[in-house]
């Protein structure tokens, strides 16, 4: 089946915002789809080649945090952030942006994992601790916007949990406590569905409790 060919001439700028932008992808003589993005025309993943669109970065990173400690089950660490667009605190990954300085380095996932998870829990990743990639690029929602954001794996091996906190958070962050989830109790959030609140979640909490209780992170 052939494809439909978007390029830049064809798209229109309907809205520019420092964190969001909608473009008006006119694909087609009278045929059009709006595209919400974190990215600037230059970068519009609709209008890449395919060899641009096999080697892009994302906009950001969510990570996949277990604790390992000596005798203890291991566990994994998510917290309550607010989510503006839902209008309450969700069940959430350590999870952030990638800077533009993080882009002209090596492994830039991994320096925007480590940077985030210390934002967000106080906690430094040290170099005796796993950091894996489980998947560099994943679509949030691509019937509506292009967002992006890779995976990654950080297992925390005997962590100095006296340093957890939620003081780092920038911006318009806003947290409201952690959450520590045993192999059962992640079970039990992914087949209820939602947290203990009665809340939803999100996919990349889905992703994450996945991931953890089906033994993948080991």
């Amino acid at each position: 089946m052939k494809g439909i060919d978007i390029t830049k001439d064809k798209i229109e700028t309907v809205l520019d915002k420092k964190f969001i932008r909608v473009f008006d992808l006119q694909y087609e003589e009278g045929r059009h789809y709006f595209d919400a993005s974190r990215r600037p025309l230059d970068d519009l993943v609709a209008a890449k080649s395919e060899e641009e669109f096999k080697s892009m970065l994302p906009d950001a990173v969510s990570c996949v945090v277990v604790i390992e400690e000596d005798g203890k089950e291991p566990r994994l660490l998510l917290s309550y952030e607010y989510r503006y667009p839902a209008g309450r605190f969700l069940l959430s990954v350590p999870a952030g942006l990638i800077d533009p300085e993080d882009k002209e380095v090596k492994d830039p996932l991994f320096v925007t994992a480590k940077r985030e998870i210390f934002e967000e829990t106080g906690i430094t990743v040290k170099d005796t601790d796993k950091v894996e990639m489980i998947n560099p690029f994943v679509f949030s929602t691509p019937g509506m916007t292009d967002e992006s954001n890779g995976l990654v794996l950080v297992v925390l091996r005997n962590p100095d949990l006296s340093t957890l906190n939620q003081d780092g958070a920038v911006g318009q962050e806003f947290f409201d406590g952690f959450e520590f989830v045993t192999k059962d109790k992640a079970k039990e959030l992914l087949k209820n569905g939602r947290d203990d609140k009665g809340h939803f979640y999100s996919v990349f909490t889905w992703a994450a409790l996945m991931y953890f209780v089906s033994d993948m992170w080991k």
